[in-house]
């Protein structure tokens, strides 16, 4: 029964740092497109250290992270990485800006790119350190933007954060005792 609990502690101790991990997948349903609107996609997200964004795309496009010069002036000549799979996943793994183009010069001209803050995660600063507010700023047409028809909503995916995290875990060590005292 001791090794149980051990066992089950160093559980939710894993579980409690990763509770605030969350991959998005990018424009949600409508996936990495040119008609998707990144940039409500975007501001109705908030990204921290540990998240992942997750690009789905078809074979017209390409995914390159780039420079904040390059993401500007859509410049697709001196890309940081470049991913063609169609299913990428980007790990956020420190914070800072990201900035993402879609390979073809006139999708990204069009609105097909993508700038991320990355804040942060709270969970992992000491008490009392200030926190910066999380942000996602977008570069899009004002077409787009003016346009409701074209909202997509966000994807938050299953997170459990903060309260919920421990109420999970509690659950979760009460459900592993009844079953332990069962055996």
């Amino acid at each position: 029964m001791a090794k149980l609990v051990l066992v089950y502690s160093l559980v939710v101790l894993g579980l409690a740092l990763a509770c605030n991990a969350a991959t998005y997948t990018v424009g949600d349903s409508s996936g990495w497109d040119i008609s998707t609107d990144l940039g409500t996609w975007a501001e109705n997200n908030k990204f921290v250290v540990g998240d992942s964004l997750s690009f789905l795309y078809s074979s017209s496009h390409s995914l390159e992270e780039v420079k904040k010069e390059d993401f500007d002036s859509c410049n697709t000549t001196n890309v940081i990485r470049t991913f063609t799979n169609g299913n990428t996943t980007v790990p956020l793994t420190e914070p800072g800006t990201r900035y993402f183009v879609c390979g073809n010069q006139l999708h990204c001209l069009g609105g097909m790119k993508l700038q991320v803050n990355v804040a942060d995660n709270q969970a992992k600063s000491p008490i009392g350190a200030p926190q910066s507010q999380p942000g996602v700023t977008v570069t899009q047409p004002s077409s787009k933007r003016n346009n409701p028809a074209s909202v997509v909503p966000s994807s938050a995916g299953s997170v459990y954060e903060g309260r919920d995290c421990i109420v999970m875990a509690f659950l979760g060590f009460v459900a592993t005792m009844f079953w332990a005292v069962q055996v």
